[in-house]
């Protein structure tokens, strides 16, 4: 008797233009969002959506409440629970980057209300998935969520972040390539549970984004606009999976090594990208498709060297040799590759 079931939580409006932040209030009301919202920002994004989101709240007369948060960690997902259960939310709406929206969205998790995903930055696919990610000390965690009811991504302010966030953002889909060759690696190897549309989703989503990388510039909205919707996909494919699988690899692993080992040195995005060189190259050799993950990541001015990341040498084999350590999640690192093999992948495909 067949008895599988799925349960897959997507975003009801992921509303994507130039102009559309001031549209907020209508898409809330459009999905019947009630009670008081709590705005969710850091600082910076504050001053450049955070206050038009609450003007646009304001005006429609949802009486928004602030909650300003300085950084991404467990206490300031407390924090934004407190100020929330203050003032009664009714739901949350996270404005920013990737540590706003990672808080608010595990905050509205854990109280059990809704929340509006409103990026200001094309940094990362956690403005549309079901998973949040809190650094603590030398590591960081993925912590699983529910995904926005709405998203709302505006992309005059989002052309006009730093290029290197966009960047970082178009690294992290890149990586892509590896994360489904990993999980199916692991599937064929472990029985790791596997979704075709999943997975399916994620390449063409990676695959979109290398044949319109030349044309992914700084400042410009239609760049925002192809990067953004890439974002969204990626993250579609997550809730479609219930699993970070389609999205999340060996490259990423390298990564949060490179988190403890070198902290602070590079943007996450940048980091998985380098990872995604180094981990296609560990799946298919010296005739893979590595140089074609270099080419593209080097067309939209993202990082391909441990040069480029800041961070030295050694600190690239160390974080590829010890990334297994990581998380319980088979990847092509195995239960971990030697110094040597982690040296040729390095040297070969130029990264130091």
């Amino acid at each position: 008797m067949f008895e599988k079931s799925s349960w897959i939580r997507l975003p009801r409006n992921v509303v994507l233009g130039s102009g559309v932040l001031d549209d907020v209030d209508e898409v809330v009301a459009d999905v019947h969002l009630s009670g008081r919202p709590l705005v969710v920002t850091s600082p910076t994004p504050k001053a450049v959506a955070g206050a038009r989101v609450r003007d646009a709240l304001a005006d429609a007369e949802m009486d928004p409440a602030l909650a300003v948060v300085d950084e991404a960690s467990f206490e300031s997902v407390q924090q934004v629970i407190a100020e929330a259960e203050a003032v009664n939310a009714g739901y949350l709406v996270g404005v920013g980057g990737g540590k706003a929206i990672d808080i608010a969205k595990m905050a509205s998790d854990e109280l059990g209300v809704g929340f509006v995903s409103v990026p200001t930055a094309a940094s990362h696919d956690g403005i549309v998935s079901g998973r949040g990610s809190v650094p603590e000390g030398d590591t960081r965690h993925s912590v699983a969520a529910a995904p926005p009811i709405v998203v709302v991504a505006d992309t005059g302010v989002i052309a006009d972040a730093p290029w290197e966030l966009t960047t970082a953002g178009c690294a992290d889909i890149i990586s892509n390539y590896t994360a489904v060759k990993d999980w199916r690696l692991a599937n064929r190897l472990k029985n790791v549970e596997y979704s075709e549309y999943a997975a399916a989703l994620s390449e063409m989503t990676a695959e979109l984004l290398v044949e319109r990388a030349d044309s992914i510039r700084p400042g410009l909205e239609e760049s925002a606009w192809v990067v953004v919707k890439a974002l969204v996909s990626s993250g579609v494919a997550m809730s479609i999976a219930d699993s970070s699988r389609p999205a999340s690899g060996a490259e990423h692993l390298f990564s949060h090594q490179l988190d403890r080992i070198a902290p602070g040195k590079a943007l996450h995005g940048h980091q998985v990208g380098v990872g995604a060189v180094l981990t296609e190259y560990l799946h298919s050799g010296e005739r893979g498709d590595w140089q074609a993950v270099r080419d593209a990541l080097d067309s939209i001015d993202a990082p391909t060297t441990a040069d480029d990341l800041g961070v030295d040498d050694e600190e690239v084999i160390e974080a590829l040799t010890t990334a297994h350590r990581i998380r319980d999640r088979y990847t092509i690192l195995g239960d971990g590759i030697s110094e040597d093999a982690a040296l040729e992948a390095a040297v070969t495909t130029g990264v130091i």
